[in-house]
Order: C-alpha cells, then structure tokens, then sequence
C-alpha cells in the first residue's frame, strides 16, 4: 500500500510488451529508416506524409540503394528484441488502451510508455492540454508556463508537453508542483531522448505520469523527431497553447500541425519589443484564441465540451486573494515592466515601503525571481 503523500512508483519492473508483432516491427522500422526522415525534416507536409505510409511503402520511398538490405532487417528481425531492461511498457492502436486521439492515419502506429499503460489510459481520458514554446524562453514565460500547468492540472486537465529546456521544462514542472499529471512526448527513444539535465525531471514525470516515444527505446530521434514529436502533440491535445515562441517554423510546429489536423490553438500575448513573442502574436493575429491565464484556457474546453467543463465552475470560484491597495498597486506595475527596485523607485516613494511590499508579494508566491534579480508575477489572474 503507498503510503499518504507518497510519490507512486511504475508498476513495471521491466519491459511489457503489449503491442503486437507489426506494430513493433513499425516502430524498428523507424529506427532504421532514421537517416532518410532526417534528410526531410526541413518539408513539414512532406515528412508527415512519410510518417503516414505503410511499411512497405516507406520503405520504398526512403530506402534508397539501401532497401534491399534494410527489407531483410525489417522482415528478419525479432520485433520483440534486443530492448533495454528499463520500465515501460509498449502499446498500440490496436489495443482498447491507446488513446485515441492518435487513432489517425498521420499518427503513430505504436507507443513505448514509461509510467504505466493504464496511467496513459487514465491521462488521456481527461481533457488534454498541450503547452508548448520557445526552448529560450524568458523568465516571463516560464513562469506563465508553470502557471498555466498548475491552473489546468489543479481543474482535472492532464497537461502534455516534449521535455525540452523552456517552456517544455516549465510546464512540467509547474503541474508537478502541486502533484498535476503530465504526459511528456519524446523526440526520440525513452532511453536516449532525455538531456542530461533533464533527467531528474523525467523520472519525477514517470514516476505520477508518463513519458511516451514512438521510436525504440535505444533510437536516437535527430532533428526530424522533434517534428514527429510535435504531431504526437498536436494529435494527442484538445487544445495547444503557445505560450512564447519566435517566428522560427520548428517553435511554431506544434500549432501549424493542430491547426492542419483541425484543432485549436491559442496563444499566450507577450512584449511587444520581445523576439520570443513575435509568433505568439503572428499567431494571434491569424485567429488563435487569446489565454490570459488558466481561466481562459478552461473556458476554451468548456466550449469545446471537454471534461474539464465540470472542474471549470470550481476553479474559478476559489476565492481570490486579498491584496492592500499598496500590493495591488506594487503587483501591477511589476507586471507592466517594472521589474527591478531601481525601476519602481524611479518615480519616487519609499524605497523602504516598496521592498516591504515585493518581499510580501514573494512571499505569498504572487511574485518569483528571475535573471538578473528582475521581479516576474506568477499567477497573474491570482491577483
């Protein structure tokens, strides 16, 4: 029995193959066919084209002088084996449990699941909201990122992201502060997708959620996975949200993909001076639904019908926290771009009061330390 406040562990002590014999075959055959995917990662339309195909028929578009001897890999091979003896499981589209949101002809035949297949199951029967972004991403982003995480997750969302640095990371780790269920999509195998620092986050995701990789758990996913990736994500979430990204196609992926697979996309607004908020507002200026905090994004499922239409009426009427005017007053500027002392000192006061009311306001967890000692809120609709 798990002990009350305990962090619950994956059932599987070693590999559990559930998926049958061609679907993992499939996912092998990715593996061997990685070099040529990753020659077209650049062409969106044309690699999810390729992910689309049937085996024999990629094979035939990617084999090149190749495709005889990668055949007879293909067909000889054991689809079962070699695998590393880590916990996960395996599933696909022809077992109950796969989520079937994934179901399409663009997404993946099969899934090798680290936290359990019947946790995946569970995670995305609820509604399901991807957060995605810029891996640079300022301290402004970061902290929406976590804010939303644990907005959405507190309401019964199960929140999805990659496991990439910025606001990947910072979703996860916003839902995993109060004990919210992610599900991180990898670029490539279980084994070796995960960057070094990032390793202590994935096993605190595993461990209450998922992580989940179409690739082999020993394949590298190179550059094209991280594409692959984003289409798991686009497919798997009701809505996606763009929380900070330039206007580089690879940080708006996931939203291009969502929005060709007919999903909804919404982003979140930035500074207007700032580079990482240039594709949010390209995408807000396209018709992508404006999210302010979690409210919004809620608000946005209710319409949708989703699940957590039945969380939404408590999540917004938690009572709000009250604030002097003198903490209001301090809070707001903050978030106007007054993000130092000397900044908030400018225009007079005491700078005794002011430094009373940022460490109260950091206190309470309304406001978090960034870069350089700039001030960033950090639930801005707690206010």
């Amino acid at each position: 029995m798990t002990a009350p406040g305990s962090i619950p562990t994956a059932k599987s002590s070693g590999p559990t193959l559930a998926a049958c014999a061609g679907c993992l075959r499939r996912s092998r055959l990715l593996g061997l066919l990685s070099a040529g995917l990753d020659y077209r990662w650049r062409d969106r339309e044309r690699l999810l084209e390729l992910l689309a195909l049937e085996d024999e028929e990629l094979l035939q578009a990617l084999g090149g002088r190749r495709r005889s001897e990668l055949k007879v890999r293909y067909t000889q091979a054991d689809p079962r084996g070699p695998t590393p003896a880590g916990p996960f499981e395996t599933v696909c589209r022809h077992d109950r449990r796969y989520p079937r949101a994934l179901s399409g002809k663009a997404g993946p035949r099969m899934l090798n699941v680290a936290g359990g297949v019947e946790r995946l199951r569970e995670l995305t029967a609820a509604a399901v909201v991807a957060i995605v972004g810029s891996r640079r991403a300022s301290d402004y982003g970061i902290e929406m990122a976590k804010s939303l995480a644990r907005g959405l997750t507190a309401s019964g969302v199960t929140v999805t992201s990659g496991l990439s640095d910025g606001i990947a990371a910072a979703a996860h780790t916003g839902a995993l502060e109060i004990d919210g269920k992610t599900v991180a999509v990898m670029t490539g195998g279980l084994e070796v997708a995960c960057p070094a620092g990032r390793r202590s986050l994935y096993e605190r995701v595993r461990l209450s959620g998922c992580a989940v990789a179409e690739l082999p758990n020993d394949s590298p996913g190179r550059r094209w996975g991280r594409l692959a990736s984003e289409r798991i994500l686009a497919a798997l979430a009701e809505l996606v949200v763009v929380v900070e990204a330039d206007e580089h196609p690879a940080e708006l992926a996931c939203a291009r993909i969502a929005r060709d697979f007919g999903g909804i996309v919404a982003a979140v607004p930035g500074r207007v001076t700032s580079p990482l908020s240039r594709g949010s507002h390209a995408l807000l200026i396209e018709g992508a639904a404006l999210v302010r905090g979690p409210e919004d994004a809620l608000e946005l499922l209710c319409r949708l019908g989703a699940p957590a239409a039945r969380t939404h009426a408590r999540a917004t009427s938690e009572p709000q926290v009250n604030l002097t005017n003198r903490l209001r007053r301090t809070l707001e500027r903050v978030g106007a771009g007054e993000d130092t002392p000397d900044k908030l000192t400018g225009r007079g006061g005491d700078p005794g009061e002011l430094l009373l009311a940022l460490s109260e306001l950091e206190v309470r967890g309304l406001l978090a330390r960034g870069e350089g000692g700039r001030y960033v809120p950090r639930d801005a609709c707690g206010a």
